[in-house]
């Protein structure tokens, strides 16, 4: 099963399905599809069991599945960029198939406690937290890099064609037959996603970046990069603005569906479906909603729409009418996270994607374990509608802060790897850990074009800090106002090479261009590298060669 995208025909061009003209994709979807269904059947079944217990202890299940991303993304993600991120995803498909079918036995013996359900739910958020950053590292390699948004699009589709069909399947079965065959079918569902992974044929191309970098050193590379990247900190922040507030519908509404609505564990499912397929028939209006309201009025119009759904089911007690306010939930839950996740892989380079990616997951489920205690205990102490109530005033705050705060412009923006710095001319080879490095580039700009050059100097300096450079600094010669100089510091002679071959970007070397466009005619930037004293190989002078 070749992985190289297909082209698709005009006629797909624009369409939200376009993604699946690749074979890959299309096949791994429809995988994921089922193992999503499954999740849900066990999120169901994991709740349902603890039903009568406390509103804390029912929103830790919430926990339990979304704290490990807390513990394990950064981790998650050097083991993506460092490894097949194949290899990756076949490990965490089969760790994951291992602890589900442990909880199917222990429910299936009536050995099941609160304690370890929440312990094997854990485990298998360890398995989500691991295969997080390669699942989603893996995309631009499946479809065409302007097909991206479509992608993450059909990616929210997924995960909520699963939420219309999984909630209610897995209540209608745990009412039936108990929790244990949800749990088994969560279990067998991990084998398809295995199946398609094994015939994937993955192009060398596309191997692991981060080399043998160490743990402590590629965590820090990627923490490093995000640091420096505005774009994908916005992310972030928007992400982190959004969260707790989602957070509320997602952990309350099992305790809502059961304490003010009186229903069932069907009764459940259904209003998870209703979600669900408020989402799917979102698919279809958001890149209308986009074009009209542009992605930062999605954002701030998705968020509205929440505050409004968490206000109906804080005060309505009928079923019926809970049920039509959930649709346009799950379409505003599409289309912000659709809008999120479309950002922030359109701005990382492949070098360091699963790390970027791991602090965007981070955030997203992160945000997600905090608060679904925090919910349950302000259930617990001010009761459920004022919680539901909160939750809403939290996203008002949320729409509102988009004005302050949107998602930067990213059109000029190209990842795409540009490998176009000289060899450095050196006497001698040093070694990889040799360093620190001390690079210098000296420029002769001219007076009128000196504030200008420094302006357009600021973005070479963030492009040099997230690809390595530990300090950064650009200096005006005192005795020659139209020499300056631009010094960092990398640490090792490893790292430097890494910036020359494998980590600067269509768009860094354009920041560069930009600036050197303002240099004097007819003269061009001198480099120098300079190494620590002492740590790199000791060229011997004439004097002892003769000798």
């Amino acid at each position: 099963m070749s992985a190289a995208p297909s082209t698709p025909g005009p006629s797909m061009s624009d369409s939200p399905w376009a993604p699946f003209a690749a074979r890959v994709f299309r096949a791994l979807w429809i995988a994921q599809l089922v193992s999503n269904i499954g999740s849900w059947m066990q999120t169901v079944g994991a709740q349902w069991l603890l039903i009568g217990h406390n509103a804390a202890l029912v929103t830790l299940v919430q926990t339990a599945s979304s704290l490990p991303v807390v513990l394990l993304a950064l981790p998650s993600g050097v083991v993506a960029d460092r490894f097949d991120r194949r290899s990756v995803l076949l490990v965490a498909q089969f760790a994951m198939l291992a602890v589900s079918g442990a909880l199917a036995v222990l429910a299936f013996t009536d050995a099941l406690t609160p304690t370890a359900l929440l312990a094997l739910t854990f485990l298998l958020g360890c398995g989500t937290a691991l295969m997080g950053p390669a699942w989603q590292a893996i995309q631009p390699e499946l479809v065409e890099r302007r097909r991206l948004g479509q992608a993450a699009a059909l990616g929210a589709v997924n995960m909520n064609l699963a939420r219309a069909v999984g909630p209610a399947l897995g209540g209608a079965v745990v009412a039936a037959a108990g929790a244990g065959w949800v749990f088994a079918f969560n279990a067998v569902s991990y084998l398809g996603i295995a199946a398609v992974l094994v015939l994937w044929q993955r192009p060398r191309t596309a191997l692991p970046t981060a080399g043998n970098e160490r743990l402590p050193a590629a965590l820090n590379a990627g923490r490093r990069y995000v640091w420096n990247a505005p774009g994908v900190r916005r992310v972030l922040l928007r992400t982190t603005l959004f969260i707790p507030g989602g957070a509320a519908l997602w952990s309350l509404l099992p305790l809502s569906a059961s304490r003010s609505l009186g229903l069932g564990s069907g009764g459940y499912g259904l209003l998870l479906t209703a979600v669900g397929v408020g989402a799917v028939a979102g698919a279809f209006a958001l890149p209308r909603i986009q074009r009209v309201l542009g992605v930062n009025g999605t954002l701030a119009a998705g968020a509205l729409v929440f505050a409004a759904v968490l206000a109906v089911l804080a005060t309505v007690r009928a079923p019926w009418l809970v049920t039509i306010a959930l649709l346009p939930a799950g379409l505003a839950w599409i289309g912000v996270l659709s809008t999120l996740n479309a950002a922030v892989q359109t701005r990382l380079p492949g070098w360091v994607r699963a790390r970027g990616l791991a602090v965007y997951l981070l955030v997203f489920q992160g945000g997600q374990a905090l608060a679904a205690p925090l919910w349950g205990a302000v259930a617990d102490w001010l009761g459920l509608t004022a919680a539901l109530l909160v939750a809403g005033a939290v996203m008002l705050l949320s729409a509102a802060s988009v004005r302050r705060w949107p998602l930067h412009d990213a059109e000029g923006i190209d990842p795409s790897l540009s490998d176009h710095w000289p060899a450095p001319p050196l006497v001698f080879e040093p070694g990889e850990a040799d360093g620190p490095v001390l690079v210098s580039v000296v420029y002769r700009v001219a007076p009128d074009h000196r504030a200008e050059f420094t302006d357009r100097m600021s973005h070479v300096a963030r492009s040099s800090r997230r690809t390595g450079a530990l300090e950064w600094g650009l200096y005006q010669d005192g005795h020659d106002p139209e020499r300056f100089v631009e010094n960092y510091l990398v640490a090792s002679w490893a790292e430097h090479l890494a910036q020359h071959h494998s980590r600067l970007t269509v768009t860094d070397r354009r920041h560069e261009e930009r600036a050197r466009a303002l240099i004097v005619p007819g003269t061009l930037p001198e480099v120098t590298h300079a190494f620590a004293a002492g740590s790199g190989p000791v060229v011997p002078d004439r004097a002892e060669q003769a000798w």
